[in-house]
């Protein structure tokens, strides 16, 4: 007899397959797990993620929109490269939209989604503690991101601000081995999240414009 499901694994049940290949290939994209400039092949990923060809394609239509990979005539398909340059224009955008993220999160965060920042701030304060690898310490730093946008209630503004933050996290993924204060880059979301469990919209804008500037001055120094 199988025992219960997991949460992870309940919620991984009632999404559709589409959007299950989806954030499985969007989330090796993001994290170089599919390198830069590497070919994208459908039969491929759907031997490896367990998927048939409709839901990968499908996955596809999406991560191409989002910039994530691109289709060349007579070429194929291919993960898209990371673009130094292009770290400028994604900072613009998070300098304006992650404040707005944070203080409505602080204004909007139901006793739920409390738990769930809760849940991430216990995290992140023994991750220092536990020595944890890069890739955990990304992965950890993408689930508070993800966490704090979805705590906006705000569909529109969630969906635009994770596709710029797995953008993001494709330069930082880049430059990684260059960036030793990672895990304090990421500690710096603690103080955050307890701004906006608190409640405090005005301080968690300031907090989440520090950290976006903070992210791209690190990047800077590191090339």
């Amino acid at each position: 007899m199988n025992g219960p499901k997991s949460r992870s694994e309940e919620r991984q049940g009632e999404l559709s397959l589409a959007e299950q290949a989806y954030r499985a290939i969007r989330d090796r994209l993001i994290m170089l797990d599919i390198r830069p400039g590497a070919p994208i092949n459908e039969d491929q990923l759907s031997q490896s993620l367990g998927f048939g060809r409709t839901p990968v394609r499908e996955a596809l239509k999406r991560l191409q929109y989002e910039r994530l990979i691109a289709t060349f005539p007579r070429r194929g398909t291919f993960a898209t490269e990371v673009n130094i340059t292009d770290l400028a224009h994604i900072s613009e955008v998070r300098r304006q939209l992650e404040p707005m993220a944070a203080a409505q999160a602080a204004r909007r965060a139901t006793a739920a989604d409390r738990a769930r920042l809760t849940e991430l701030l216990r995290e992140l304060e023994s991750a220092g503690e536990q020595g944890r690898s890069p890739d955990d310490l990304m992965r950890l730093d993408l689930a508070v991101h993800r966490a704090i946008y979805a705590a906006t209630h705000n569909p529109y503004l969630e969906d635009t601000l994770v596709a710029y933050d797995n953008l993001a996290t494709r330069v930082w993924c880049l430059f990684v081995d260059r960036l030793p204060g990672m895990a304090g880059h990421i500690g710096e979301h603690g103080p955050l999240l307890r701004t906006i469990t608190a409640a405090d919209p005005d301080k968690a804008a300031e907090l989440a414009r520090s950290h976006v500037e903070g992210f791209e001055r690190a990047i800077r120094e590191a090339i």
